[in-house]
Protein backbone atom coordinates (compact mmCIF):
# COMPACT_ATOMS: atom_id res chain seq x y z
CA UNK A 1 0.00 0.00 0.00
CA UNK A 2 3.06 2.21 0.86
CA UNK A 3 4.59 1.85 -2.74
CA UNK A 4 1.00 2.11 -4.41
CA UNK A 5 1.10 5.83 -2.75
CA UNK A 6 4.59 6.35 -3.26
CA UNK A 7 4.36 6.19 -6.70
CA UNK A 8 0.86 7.85 -7.04
CA UNK A 9 2.43 10.91 -5.79
CA UNK A 10 5.19 10.51 -7.94
CA UNK A 11 3.33 10.20 -11.10
CA UNK A 12 0.95 13.59 -9.63
CA UNK A 13 3.87 15.40 -9.34
CA UNK A 14 5.50 14.86 -12.54
CA UNK A 15 2.28 15.33 -14.37
CA UNK A 16 1.78 18.63 -12.39
CA UNK A 17 5.53 19.13 -13.65
CA UNK A 18 4.68 18.59 -17.27
CA UNK A 19 2.04 20.45 -17.39
CA UNK A 20 3.42 23.71 -16.38
CA UNK A 21 6.23 23.05 -18.73
CA UNK A 22 4.34 22.61 -21.57
CA UNK A 23 2.00 25.57 -20.44
CA UNK A 24 5.57 27.15 -20.84
CA UNK A 25 6.62 26.26 -23.65
CA UNK A 26 3.40 26.84 -25.34
CA UNK A 27 3.43 30.62 -24.18
CA UNK A 28 7.16 30.75 -25.73
CA UNK A 29 5.57 30.34 -29.12
CA UNK A 30 3.18 33.16 -28.73
CA UNK A 31 5.11 35.32 -27.48
CA UNK A 32 7.31 35.15 -30.71
CA UNK A 33 4.31 35.01 -32.64
CA UNK A 34 2.87 37.90 -30.83
CA UNK A 35 0.18 36.74 -29.40
CA UNK A 36 1.06 35.79 -25.68
CA UNK A 37 -0.60 38.88 -23.80
CA UNK A 38 -4.57 40.31 -23.95
CA UNK A 39 -5.89 43.63 -22.29
CA UNK A 40 -8.77 43.04 -20.25
CA UNK A 41 -10.84 45.91 -18.74
CA UNK A 42 -11.03 45.61 -14.68
CA UNK A 43 -13.22 47.13 -12.17
CA UNK A 44 -11.00 49.29 -9.61
CA UNK A 45 -12.43 50.08 -6.37
CA UNK A 46 -10.67 51.87 -3.00
CA UNK A 47 -11.52 50.60 0.46
CA UNK A 48 -11.45 53.49 2.94
CA UNK A 49 -11.35 52.41 6.50
CA UNK A 50 -13.66 54.52 8.46
CA UNK A 51 -14.12 55.34 12.21
CA UNK A 52 -15.97 51.98 14.56
CA UNK A 53 -14.35 49.75 12.05
CA UNK A 54 -16.69 50.41 8.89
CA UNK A 55 -15.29 50.81 5.42
CA UNK A 56 -16.47 53.08 2.93
CA UNK A 57 -15.99 51.75 -0.78
CA UNK A 58 -15.34 53.91 -3.94
CA UNK A 59 -15.34 53.45 -7.78
CA UNK A 60 -12.36 54.14 -8.81
CA UNK A 61 -13.01 53.33 -12.89
CA UNK A 62 -12.05 50.73 -15.28
CA UNK A 63 -8.19 49.92 -15.46
CA UNK A 64 -6.54 47.61 -17.87
CA UNK A 65 -4.86 44.78 -17.11
CA UNK A 66 -2.39 42.96 -19.13
CA UNK A 67 -2.89 38.74 -18.79
CA UNK A 68 -1.17 36.41 -20.46
CA UNK A 69 -2.67 33.86 -22.51
CA UNK A 70 -1.65 30.29 -20.66
CA UNK A 71 -3.20 28.13 -18.29
CA UNK A 72 -0.92 29.10 -15.08
CA UNK A 73 0.73 32.30 -14.27
CA UNK A 74 3.75 33.14 -16.36
CA UNK A 75 6.12 35.70 -17.27
CA UNK A 76 4.94 37.81 -13.94
CA UNK A 77 1.63 38.15 -15.30
CA UNK A 78 -1.69 36.47 -14.01
CA UNK A 79 -3.46 34.23 -16.82
CA UNK A 80 -6.31 35.97 -18.51
CA UNK A 81 -8.98 33.10 -17.59
CA UNK A 82 -8.59 34.13 -13.73
CA UNK A 83 -8.98 37.89 -14.68
CA UNK A 84 -11.84 37.69 -16.53
CA UNK A 85 -13.21 35.84 -14.11
CA UNK A 86 -12.33 38.35 -11.38
CA UNK A 87 -12.96 41.31 -12.83
CA UNK A 88 -13.66 43.62 -9.83
CA UNK A 89 -9.80 44.67 -8.01
CA UNK A 90 -10.05 45.61 -4.63
CA UNK A 91 -7.24 47.86 -3.07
Amino acid sequence: MRRFIKWGSLTLLAAALGSYLGDAVVLQVKVRRGSAYRVVQVDQFLTTPLKGQKNEYDYTGPVPVTCVRAMYPQLGSRPCWWVERHRSQWN
